[in-house]
């Protein structure tokens, strides 16, 4: 099994990052994308460790908590994909292209 991210959860990390950097804490961003990365890493072995999204209750789309995260991730063939990280109170929505991933 191999870990991607996808653009979107690429850029949803550096926003976080850019987010903390403006309020003067840019050491909590970067712990938070680093701490967010190594638990998905789980992923590679336990692909299922994460729950079915609730919005979506399809199986092969799944999220790990990382309070106040979400981390949401496809599981697919020989690979999990990291979609989104978005703050727990936003709605989910899928990129476009998440089918296609």
């Amino acid at each position: 099994m191999e870990l991607r991210l996808a653009q979107s959860a690429l850029e949803d990390l550096q926003a976080i990052q850019q987010y903390y950097f403006e309020q003067g804490a840019a050491h909590i961003g970067q712990a938070y994308a680093v701490a967010i990365l190594e638990q998905a890493e789980m992923l590679v072995s336990h692909p299922d460790a994460g729950r079915m999204v609730p919005e979506f209750g399809v199986k092969h789309i799944r999220e790990l908590i990382h309070s106040p995260f979400r981390v949401v991730y496809l599981r697919q063939a020989g690979e999990v994909v990291l979609v989104r990280v978005w703050r727990s109170e936003r709605t989910l929505e899928l990129p476009d292209s998440a089918g296609d991933i």
